[in-house]
């Protein structure tokens, strides 16, 4: 039997793998290369038009590494580009952001309750404001503002505090914080295909020709290198944010958001100053820390208003749901095994959120979650966790029964 909703869990499933790989893949080695270009060091007997060379040991044998801020006099045959980590894991990203808040936008991406939008509304939101994030930040870098790092940067951070808030203001906290991240990503990523690959590309075919290449190329290129270091630890966090009610689904979601952006940038601080041998700056763990303790101080704060579902913000596919066969005892179920933590005030000792926002109090709220369910509690026993609430495997048949019913039925 062809089961639509395992078939499209395990997509999710692949294409966040793949988002995984890619993501270390690209993160990997643009680590090792800022630690490799801040770690350079002069010595007398360097080739001409090298920058700098260092030694390194790893798996049983050595390096010697040179850098030519240029290129050498003769260019290789064969060069090594890294590029394609950069594109795969904006792709797959993207991949990710179609599988589960386009697809399911209804659910993740829009709530009446922030912005009373529709879902193909929401997705041009989302679209529109990922790729707009990129044209503004490019022009930024290239107006005369942009020869001033620390000036350039500190406007940076006051646009991404203005998204942070803006998309918390149309979106599911969970999504908003995503999306942040996907805004941020987008900028990093485009930064590679669009300025930083070109860039060396025509270094490389001006060489070929016998010209001397523009070192305002590198320069840019090293400029935005720069930015996509200091990024990537607050995507990271945006990114897994979701997993985490307590990042997203309180009221100060998008200060919290924010914080997380000088957080990151102290922490590479750390480490670039510990590769180019310029200090040892443990001050910024402790400063780090404390960020992170105000973060953990503003999650406690009350969220303002209830974001229950309404029966009459179900879809047709969802009512139907809540009108098939089983309704009422897997409701029953779901209120008396999962409700004392998918709640608007969990009651569970512990738990302070629902769980990934999640709430199972009504019967529209059940309904709406019919997929989740039936992955969760039906097809596995991933929910409740360690089976706390003495699900049975009767109940759990007949949740299958309940969902598999209703879905032939549409």
């Amino acid at each position: 039997m062809f089961d639509f909703a395992i078939w499209w869990d395990w997509l999710s499933f692949a294409v966040r793998w793949l988002h995984v790989i890619t993501g270390i893949a690209w993160i990997g080695s643009s680590f090792y290369f800022i630690a490799l270009d801040l770690g350079l060091r002069k010595s007398p007997d360097l080739p001409a038009g090298a920058y700098g060379e260092e030694w390194q040991v790893h798996g049983g044998g050595f390096y010697h590494i040179q850098k030519y801020l240029v290129a050498p006099e003769r260019l290789p045959e064969h060069l090594t580009w890294f590029k394609w980590e950069s594109y795969a894991t904006w792709l797959s990203g993207f991949a990710m952001l179609c599988i589960v808040y386009y697809a399911g936008a209804e659910l993740y991406l829009v709530d009446p309750n922030v912005l009373d939008i529709s879902a193909t509304t929401g997705i041009l939101i989302s679209l529109a404001s990922i790729g707009i994030g990129w044209v503004f930040y490019d022009l930024l870098c290239k107006s005369p503002l942009g020869k001033d790092n620390a000036k350039l940067m500190l406007l940076l951070m006051v646009v991404l505090v203005a998204m942070a808030w803006g998309y918390t203001q149309v979106f599911t906290g969970r999504a908003a914080l995503l999306h942040l991240g996907a805004f941020t990503a987008t900028i990093m990523s485009a930064n590679v295909f669009l300025i930083i690959i070109p860039n060396q590309k025509k270094v490389v075919a001006a060489l070929k020709a016998g010209e001397t290449p523009d070192p305002a190329l590198g320069a840019q290129a090293k400029q935005r290198s720069t930015h996509n270091n200091y990024l990537t630890l607050p995507v990271l966090f945006l990114m897994l944010s979701n997993h985490y009610p307590l990042a997203f689904g309180t009221e100060f979601n998008w200060v919290i958001a924010s914080l997380v952006f000088p957080m990151g940038a102290l922490i590479r601080h750390y480490f670039n100053s510990r590769h180019s041998g310029t200090g040892n700056p443990v001050w910024t763990w402790p400063a780090a820390a404390v960020i992170f303790i105000a973060i953990i101080w503003l999650s406690t704060m009350p969220r303002a208003g209830s974001d229950a579902v309404d029966e009459a913000e179900l879809t047709v596919h969802e009512q139907q749901f809540a009108s098939a066969e089983h309704f009422e005892e897997v409701r029953d179920t779901v209120l008396g095994r999962c409700s004392m933590c998918h709640a608007d005030e969990p009651y569970w000792e512990g738990i302070r959120t629902a769980p990934k926002g999640v709430k199972l109090e009504t019967d529209a709220e059940v309904a709406k979650h019919a997929r989740e369910i039936y992955i969760q509690a039906g097809r596995s026993n991933a929910m409740p966790p360690a089976n706390v609430s003495f699900i049975t495997d009767e109940e759990r048949d007949l949740i299958v029964a309940w969902y598999e019913k209703a879905v032939k039925e549409q």
